[in-house]
Formats: structure tokens, C-alpha cells, sequence
């Protein structure tokens, strides 16, 4: 008994028991060591501190033997678990040792249970018993294990511990892996299960982050080869899983010894997200996944109608392009316009100031040409690229620069220009030399005959001295220098057909502006004059006249031969000169008459005292006339009109009544083919005023 009295000591020094019977103690049958009496029936429970286990020993053992201990019996039991059950006399054959029966339980609660029937043979005393608590083992003698990895065992409980780079969970008895955070940011990379390709931890859950820059989308890549996870059950559930969720965007669960999802799994965002999940059963060697970021494309176009440089099959997130609108159209910003801007591909997967657009060119409404109107050929009011237009030159007037046809288009520059590119403007000038009424001539006339109104609409009414003159254009009026001499504001009507006194009195007169008259005409005075060499002159109007219905121009000859008249070649003179009887008409008058040899004009003896030899006779004059039919005094400056050689319906001025020998005969006319570069001289340098 000092044994045990010893190791109560020492149980009680170890753990500073309070309560010595929590830790050890003795039973005894009734009336030990006297005989037990019959019918007896008495339980002990024996409870001992916990993470301690119970050792139970009988160093006296005296009960009525029956089979199986069927009448008088000592149980030993753990909740229901029957230990032992225990009946006749018994001896210990240990020398030495006074324990006939021992038992050991890990459990820190026992039940001992002592029976007796109604009789018995012989006087049988009982038993002696003796408990103690003994430290359990935890490590190597639970049923279940206590620990997942690595048991401690001290006296009077255990603990649990783990691997290097493993933690304890909160149930203090399994291990896992803290892999709970991990953040990848690099461009490119690898990620995979712990300890991989080692078994992979029990018990665990990893969370992996993949978050690259914006504008970057996650990709991963699958091996096979690269995959081994726990298998599914018979429902087919993962014991294990791996999931992948970027977003709305979810992918598996996966598991198994192969990979049965896309080799390639391309996400819509740049941040993704893996979750390892682990039970505590069966582990594979795990996974490894290879990431990268795939930079999100823009579209292939920044903006309609424009072209970008440089050049791809794909745009992609930090590619800058210039932008260059297609010919025709243009960017118009408050600050101007432009052809170009630059843009880059933005993390959005939209091109940086993508709201600027390639609009038409706008060419502006079309600049006005006098004399003419607009037509708008694609549309009302259509200014812009491509649209085109078209000049219509009114009545009685002509595109001086026809070759265009008069249409213009919407260039990319801006502008409005003909089929050629060519900016200017056609310039819509009177029809020249075309009668508003058919001339009618029935031969030679002796004295003329009154012409139609609009036979002669280029015809000039000089009022004071009456005179003539022709049309030339809408500013301009060509007539002979005596006209002007000593005359430099003239009276001048255009359109007339009448010139009594109420046609002056309701007509309006073109306002002269400027008189020319050609330097090389000399001086005299009309009674001694015998020269009228360079017999021209031109009068600049103020303002255009407007053609119509009785104004039209007539044309001016060309510089080849052709518009040198030859003899014979007939032509028309008209005015309001002196008629045959000598008084002067008040209505046109006409005559057609032919081109004839200069010595016909010489042979005529003038009506005045000077003899025709004291006349000079120049190349720069036309003789004309019929010897019946001529101009005379009042006609002078108007147009000697011939046919035109390349047009036969126009007439041009071949010359202008300059002077004669004697009326009725023949007269002589400015050739004015001889003055073109000084007409064209005089006209260029004048400026016209804007209106």
C-alpha cells in the first residue's frame, strides 16, 4: 500500500490536486473483508480530472464462482461498454505483487457495479479495489487521431502542432496552409498550390488575386500535366475544388487527376480571382496555372471617315495612332479646323477624344456671279465635299470661260472648283454680235431702209453731236475719236430704236465714266481736217448695262487673217444720220454694203473745196459702199458690222464710220482688226469698280 500512497503523493505534487479523491481512491464490497451479505446490488462512480485515464487494480478477489459469473459478479463498465466482469476467488501468481486483477481505461469516468444473488454456498468475503488517475496518452491511444499532423502529449492532456509553413486551425487539432491573400501584379506570371508539385495541404482554403493595370485583361493558361486535384465522389462533387470568378464571369469548380476546362480561360476584366479549397482527406500533388494580361483592343476605327497611321490588324490598350481624316472631310473645333489629331488606345477599350469627328469640308455658299445664277445640282443649299453646283449665265449672256460647262464641286480644299481644279469663276459676258431680230436685206438699198427694232442691238445713240457708237461689252463703247473730240462727257443712250424727243425724255443715258481716244489721232478742227488716222476711241460706263431684249454687244474681230474683210464681203451700217434727202431720220436706219478696193474712196471728188488728194488714205481704214448706199453725217462712230468668218450668225465690228468724200457713195471705216492690242491694252488696265 505505500506504493500507491507514494504515487497519490506524487500525483497530487505534480498538479496541485485539490481534491484527493478526484485522483485516487479505494473500493471495497460490503462488510469487507467480512462475508458480503446476499442480494446485495451497490455501484461505485469513479471520475477523475479530465485528460487523465483511470487505472483500476483488485488486490482481493473472493466471490461465489458460478459460469460465467451468473450468480454473484463485480462489472467494471465504461458508459455501456462492459470492461470486465469479475467472479471467484482469485490469487495473484506475480511474486511480489498483491494485484490479482488490473484494468486500464483512457477515459476519465468508470462504473463499478457489485451483484450478489439470493445465497450463498460458502462465506465469501468480496473484493478490494484501488483506483488511480494515470495520464492518457492522447497521442497513441485515442481511437480517432488527435491530431492531423503532429500530437504533444503532457501529463494530463496533449496538444497539437504543424509542419513549417503550416498553421493550427481554430479547432486547435487539424493543420492547413496560410494561403490567404496572395496578390499578383505582375505583368506576367505563375501561380500554383501549395507545396506543389508536393501534395498540397489538407484543410486548407487559398484565395489567389490576380490585378493587373487597367486596361489589361487576364488570361490563363491550362496543362494537363499541370493538374492534380482530389477526384469527385459517385455524385460527382469535389472533395477538393478550384474556382475561378473574374466579375459575373464563374469557372468550375474543377477537380480530378486532368483538367476539364478550356486550356485558355480569357477574362473581361483585369482583376481575377482563384479559390483553393482542400477537406481533410486525400491529397494530389495540386495545380499550376500560368497568367498574363492581354491588353483590352479598341476599335479599328476613332472616328467615321478617317484612317489611321500606323497601320494594324489589331489596336490594343497604350497604342497611339494619328488620326487623318479621309479626303474631303475635316475636324471643326471651336478653336478651327483641321485634317488630323492624335489618340491612343485607353483602358476602356475607347480611343482618347474619340468625340471629335471627320466632318465634310464645308466649301461655303458659292460666291456670286454677276449675270448669273446658282443651281444647286445635289441638293438645296448643299455646300460640302462633293457637292456640286452649277453657274447659269441669264439671258443674252455667255460663260466667257465655258470650258467647265459652268459646274463646280466641293473640293477637299475648300473651295469650289471647275473639272480642271481650277478656282475661277466663269465670267458671264454679253452675247455678242447676234441680232435680236433677224436681219431682213434685200440687196443693195439705195439711202437704206429702216431697220427692225432689235436689228442692231449693240447700236450707241450719241445725242450731242449725234453720232453712233457700238456695244462692246457691258462697260465699254467703242466709236470713232472725232466723236469725242472736244466732247469728253458725252450723252449716250443704249437699246434705242427711236430717238425723237419723247423717246430721250422718258430714256435714261448711260453715265460715261472715262474717254479714250487712241493717242495716235491728231488734232484739227472739223472743217481743215484731212487725216483721220486712228479714227478710234472707247468710252468706259460707270456702271454695267444689262442686256435684254434691245441691248446686246457686238463682237470684236479676231488677230488671224480671216478677219482682215476681203473685197466684196458685204456688211451693215446703221444710225440716225442724214438719209438721201439730207434731213436726219428719227428711226434707225440700215444699209448693206460691200467691202471695195481703197480706190474707189480715192476717185470720189469730196463735197468740200479740197481736192481728194489732200485726204490721207491709210491701212488702218476700210473702204465700203455701193455708191448708192453709204453712211453719212451722224453715223459717225457707228459699227460696220460683217459676218463673223468662224460664225456666220454673229456679226463682228470690221470697222466704225469714220468719215467720207461725199454721202451716198462710198465711205471709209476704222479697220479696227488694226487696234485689238490697243483696245485690249486700254480695257485690262482700267479697273473695274466693285459695285
Amino acid at each position: 500500500m505505500e506504493l500507491f500512497h507514494m504515487g497519490s503523493f506524487i500525483a497530487c505534487f505534480l498538479f496541485a490536486c485539490s481534491d484527493a479523491a478526484t485522483m485516487f481512491g479505494e473500493i471495497l464490497s460490503p462488510n469487507y473483508p467480512q462475508a458480503y451479505p446476499n442480494d446485495a446490488l451497490e455501484s461505485w462512480e469513479i471520475d477523475v480530472p479530465a485528460g487523465y485515464g483511470i487505472r483500476l487494480y483488485f488486490t482481493h478477489l473472493d466471490i461465489e464462482p458460478s459460469q460465467n459469473c451468473a450468480y454473484d459478479s463485480v462489472k467494471v463498465l465504461t458508459g455501456d461498454h462492459l470492461e470486465g466482469q469479475l467472479c471467484g476467488r482469485k490469487k495473484n501468481h506475480i511474486p511480489g505483487s498483491q494485484i490479482v486483477k488490473e484494468f486500464y481505461v483512457p477515459h476519465n469516468t468508470l462504473t463499478v457495479t457489485f451483484q450478489s444473488d439470493f445465497s450463498n454456498e460458502e462465506r465469501f468475503t468480496g473484493f478490494a479495489a484501488y483506483y488511480v488517475a494515470v495520464d492518457v496518452n492522447e497521442c497513441t491511444e485515442f481511437v480517432e487521431q488527435a491530431c492531423s499532423h503532429y500530437c504533444n502529449n503532457y501529463i494530463g492532456g496533449y496538444y497539437c502542432s504543424c509542419p513549417p509553413a503550416y498553421m493550427l486551425h481554430e479547432d486547435q487539432k487539424t493543420c492547413g496552409v496560410n494561403c490567404s491573400g496572395n496578390v499578383f501584379t505582375e505583368p506576367t506570371g505563375e501561380i500554383s498550390s501549395p507545396n506543389y508539385p508536393s501534395p498540397y495541404a489538407e484543410n486548407s482554403h487559398c484565395d489567389y488575386h490576380v490585378v493587373l493595370e487597367p486596361g489589361y485583361r487576364v488570361v490563363l493558361t491550362f496543362k494537363s500535366k499541370d493538374f492534380d486535384i482530389e477526384s469527385a465522389d459517385s455524385e460527382g462533387n469535389c472533395p477538393d475544388t478550384l474556382t475561378i470568378s473574374a466579375g459575373d464571369e464563374r469557372f468550375g469548380p474543377f477537380c480530378g487527376n486532368t483538367f476539364t476546362g478550356p486550356s485558355e480561360i480569357k477574362a473581361q476584366s483585369n482583376i481575377l480571382d482563384i479559390d483553393f479549397r482542400t477537406d481533410g482527406s486525400t491529397q494530389g500533388k495540386g495545380w499550376k496555372i500560368r497568367y498574363s494580361g492581354d491588353p483590352i483592343p479598341c476599335p479599328q476605327t476613332v472616328t467615321p471617315n478617317s484612317f489611321l497611321d500606323p497601320e494594324r490588324e489589331r489596336y490594343v490598350f497604350k497604342d497611339s495612332v494619328k488620326v487623318s481624316c479621309n479626303t474631303g472631310y475635316e475636324i471643326v473645333t471651336t478653336q478651327g479646323s483641321s485634317r488630323s489629331f492624335y489618340s491612343s488606345c485607353q483602358s476602356n477599350g475607347e480611343w482618347r477624344d474619340s468625340h471629335l469627328r471627320c466632318e465634310p469640308v464645308e466649301c461655303g455658299m458659292p460666291d456670286d456671279v454677276e449675270n448669273a445664277d446658282v443651281h444647286y445640282i445635289t441638293g438645296a443649299d448643299k455646300t460640302q465635299y462633293q457637292d456640286k453646283i452649277r453657274y447659269t449665265c441669264h439671258e443674252y449672256y455667255a460663260a466667257k470661260n465655258s470650258g467647265s460647262g459652268g459646274t463646280y464641286q466641293c473640293s477637299d480644299g475648300g473651295q469650289w472648283v471647275d473639272e480642271n481644279g481650277k478656282t475661277e469663276l466663269p465670267v458671264c459676258i454679253p452675247v455678242c454680235g447676234v441680232p435680236r431680230t433677224p436681219i431682213q436685206s434685200a440687196g443693195r438699198i439705195f439711202g437704206g431702209t429702216r431697220a427692225e427694232q432689235g436689228n442692231f442691238p449693240w447700236q450707241i445713240f450719241f445725242e450731242y453731236p449725234r453720232a453712233g457708237g457700238a456695244l462692246i461689252s457691258d462697260r465699254w463703247v467703242l466709236t470713232a475719236a472725232h466723236v469725242l473730240e472736244g466732247n469728253q462727257n458725252p450723252t449716250i443712250y443704249a437699246g434705242l430704236f427711236s430717238v425723237g424727243q419723247h423717246t430721250l425724255q422718258t430714256a435714261n443715258p448711260l453715265v460715261v465714266d472715262e474717254v479714250f481716244i487712241h493717242p495716235g489721232w491728231k488734232e484739227a478742227t472739223q472743217e481743215t481736217r484731212t487725216d483721220f488716222d486712228n479714227d478710234i476711241a472707247l468710252v468706259k460706263l460707270k456702271e454695267p448695262v444689262k442686256m435684254g431684249p434691245t441691248i446686246s454687244t457686238i463682237c470684236l474681230p479676231g488677230t488671224s487673217p480671216e478677219y482682215d474683210p476681203p473685197e466684196h464681203e458685204l456688211g451693215y451700217i446703221a444710225g440716225w444720220g442724214k438719209t438721201a434727202d439730207k434731213r436726219r431720220t428719227v428711226f434707225l436706219m440700215k444699209a448693206h454694203i460691200p467691202v471695195v478696193n481703197m480706190e474707189q474712196c480715192r476717185s470720189v471728188k469730196p463735197d468740200s473745196s479740197l481736192d481728194s488728194s489732200a485726204y490721207r488714205f491709210t491701212n488702218n481704214m476700210i473702204c465700203a459702199g455701193n455708191g448708192e448706199s453709204d453712211s453719212c453725217a451722224g453715223d459717225s462712230g457707228g459699227a460696220f458690222a460683217l459676218p463673223d468668218p468662224h460664225e456666220k450668225t454673229r456679226y463682228y465690228v470690221a470697222g466704225l464710220v469714220s468719215w467720207g468724200p461725199k454721202c451716198g457713195t462710198y465711205g471709209l471705216y476704222t479697220k479696227v482688226a488694226n487696234y485689238m492690242e490697243w483696245i485690249t491694252e486700254v480695257m485690262n488696265r482700267q479697273p473695274v469698280e466693285e459695285e
